[in-house]
């Protein structure tokens, strides 16, 4: 018997995400943006010690592995012929550190992710080399010094991880995030594969100049990070290597986008002034710049948004971060057991339609945008009798909006123009709760894609239309329209300013809660205070020797 024809579709691209908590393979129809068939997998994390966050690098690469040969069994299934796929677009979790060995393929350490937060006394003792009429480090990154980006976490490695030591004294070690992981190893490895980066990425290190495209001596220097580790940078949209092994052996990886620059261009912001929110294990709203490095005054942060190929223009972003937006609804599911599945969360909140005056602030890592707080703590407060776990999860989904609703009026204040609409992708936007919370709290409509993939997506046109791969046009009127979905505000612009500043106060009791002799950074909760560990020891030494005393008499 004949066997089945093949489906004639194409020509095709494939899309890696891979995101904080799972890995994504989607394959595209690059004329009609369709998703054709995907997979996933789940992701573990580690927790070695209080506010330690690491993944294990080979982990994180078999995901890939196994996410492209379970989606290309699915298109055999489906009769589709994965030798369409034409090229393969690479999406990140960004600023997430590795370092591994050039010569064995193996890493070095785990990989130290982006809300990790073990660098805090390296952010401190190097802020104050900073000269305060000079911040270098700010005027040519755009970010602020934070445990947030890149440069710290390897500057922590290269102090305290021996293995790492020795392999950069030998010549041995490589540097990337987890972009340069994957490349490196899907084009070869220890067998020619290429190190490198694009542009969006390394803008997330704080060793590159936004203004230059390159590494920065300066801030190498600064940071102390030898320059001989670092990746190549390319463009965003570029041939950067061919697949070794596997099903899709040959294919070019093309595209490269951290992943919220890659949403932004998932969902066709390509106009300065346009923005976008993607809901995800944090929040990062970006807006459009054009070609020009906007800097805030409102505690935003400056980036690459893309530059989509060789000899296309840079185009720059500002970017309010969050970094605790779905992360809140894992942690009500792992930690308290309020819901068995992220998906319950909705049900819960619609049962009561209502915080009941519960404020919930998720600082789990600290305040990114726009207070840069690292001393901030997660607080639920205005608890009262009455409050239920139904009620607290609507508190936690007010609180991904409230977030979203500060860095926008940064972002207002700093562009001039407030935006009158909030474009919004990530799987949260699946929530309806969350969207009509969202819509009331910025009091603007909320613009919803029906494709919630935009990061897939976004990775995708860019690997497509790169030069010698060109099966993606990214002209204006060759882009597919997308169906949106617009959510209107229902309440009163006072009720929204009179929960808004609630949280504001709640947030302001978040604050200080933590500093580098505190318990959690390592230090005795008693004796890190000398007078008082004085104290109680010779309050114990009086009470004994009155005790021998009493018993002597």
């Amino acid at each position: 018997m004949a066997a089945p024809k093949k489906a004639v579709v194409g020509p095709l691209v494939g899309s890696v995400v891979q995101g904080t908590n799972s890995t994504r393979f989607l394959v595209f129809n690059s004329k009609t943006a369709e998703i054709l068939g995907h997979h996933q997998v789940e992701l573990t994390q580690e927790y070695p010690k209080e506010g330690w966050v690491e993944q294990d690098p080979k982990e994180i690469l078999q995901s890939v592995y196994e996410c492209i040969g379970r989606t290309c069994e699915k298109l055999e299934q489906e009769n589709i012929d994965i030798s369409n796929i034409k090229a393969i677009g690479v999406s990140n979790q960004r600023e997430t550190t590795v370092i591994w060995d050039r010569l064995t393929g193996e890493p070095l350490y785990n990989a130290v992710l982006w809300l990790d937060l073990r660098t805090q006394s390296t952010v401190e003792v190097l802020s104050k080399k900073i000269p305060g009429n000079n911040n270098f480090v700010k005027s040519k990154t755009g970010l602020p010094l934070s445990t947030y980006f890149s440069a710290v976490k390897l500057r922590w490695m290269l102090e305290n991880v021996k293995p790492v030591q020795k392999a950069v004294e030998e010549g041995r070690a490589l540097f990337g995030t987890i972009d340069s992981w994957l490349i490196w190893s899907m084009t070869g490895g220890v067998n020619g594969g290429v190190h490198g980066t694009d542009v969006t990425n390394a803008s997330r290190t704080m060793l590159f100049n936004i203004h230059s495209l390159e590494w920065d001596i300066e801030l190498c220097n600064f940071f102390e990070i030898p320059m001989t580790i670092l990746p190549s940078v390319w463009s965003s949209s570029e041939v950067y290597g061919l697949i070794k092994g596997g099903a899709l052996e040959g294919v070019p990886i093309s595209g490269c986008l951290g992943d919220q620059s890659a949403a932004l261009v998932g969902q066709m912001c390509f106009q300065e002034g346009q923005a976008k929110n993607t809901y995800g294990t944090g929040c990062f709203l970006l807006c459009n710049t054009g070609r020009k490095c906007v800097f805030s005054e409102h505690g935003l942060l400056t980036t690459v948004a893309y530059k989509l190929g060789k000899n296309k223009p840079v185009h720059y972003a500002l970017e309010g971060s969050v970094a605790i937006a779905g992360a809140v609804v894992r942690w009500l599911k792992d930690n308290l057991g309020i819901v068995k599945a992220p998906e319950e969360i909705e049900k819960l909140a619609r049962e009561v339609g209502t915080s009941y005056g519960c404020y919930f602030v998720p600082a789990f890592s600290g305040l990114y945008a726009p207070y840069w707080e690292p001393s901030a703590r997660g607080i639920i407060c205005g608890l009262t009798q009455f409050t239920n776990k139904c009620h607290i999860a609507f508190a936690a989904l007010e609180a991904v909006c409230f977030q979203t609703r500060e860095i926008l009026d940064a972002m207002n204040r700093d562009c001039g123009i407030p935006l009158h609409h909030l474009q919004v992708d990530g799987n949260m936007t699946n929530n309806k709760i969350l969207m009509q919370l969202q819509a009331d709290i910025l009091h603007i409509p909320v613009i919803k894609s029906s494709i919630t993939e935009t990061i897939a997506l976004g990775a995708a046109m860019a690997a497509g239309a790169a030069e010698g791969v060109a099966v993606w046009s990214l002209e204006p009127e060759n882009l597919s329209a997308v169906p949106v979905e617009r959510i209107e505000p229902q309440i009163q612009a006072t009720e929204s300013e009179i929960r808004f500043s609630t949280w504001k106060r709640a947030v302001m009791k978040s604050m200080g809660w933590v500093t580098s002799q505190s318990p959690e950074n390592g230090a005795s909760p008693v004796f890190s205070s000398l007078p008082l560990g004085f104290f109680i020891v010779s309050s114990m030494i009086m009470l004994i020797g009155a005790r021998y005393i009493s018993d002597m008499s």
